[in-house]
């Protein structure tokens, strides 16, 4: 193969439609917009999901669900992820070090899921109650912050 012979594929490239060159181009005269109307004309579109001035589908259906926006700040941790973790004084800056919250977190809670075998203590982290409970079981404390 020489770089001078390659080709692309046969029927991969072809040529780009010339609208409004003539009539032997068989897009002369309307360039393929119709008789009149305001589609055939230059700038005449409207937006997407018109349709005419009938109410459009977007604003006949109902809205429906509901998005927290403090949702991406908050964040999650379970028994068993701080059971995994060397450190026995855990804080936010730690659980970001370790990557299990996000940067942009501002609040953790606990959850109880999975199991805690060994002490731990909780710095400014939110604990549900059975999370609180097997923790205390295991010897650990959660300072500073109540149970939520």
């Amino acid at each position: 193969m020489q770089l001078n012979t390659i080709k692309p594929a046969a029927g991969a490239k072809h040529a780009k439609r010339r609208v409004g060159r003539g009539i032997g181009s068989g897009l002369g005269k309307t360039a393929g917009r119709g008789h009149k109307g305001q589609k055939s004309r230059s700038g005449g579109f409207h937006k997407v999901g018109f349709e005419g001035g009938q109410m459009p589908l977007q604003r006949r259906l109902p809205k429906r669900g509901f998005k927290s926006p403090i949702a991406r700040f908050s964040a999650q941790v379970t028994l068993a992820d701080l059971n995994r973790m060397q450190e026995d004084e855990i804080d936010m800056l730690t659980l970001k070090a370790h990557g299990l919250v996000p940067d942009l977190t501002r609040t953790v809670k606990v959850i109880a899921s999975g199991q805690i075998a060994r002490a731990v203590k909780l710095q400014g982290i939110l604990a549900t109650k059975g999370a609180r409970s097997a923790i205390e079981a295991a010897g650990g404390a959660i300072a500073d912050v109540a149970a939520a």
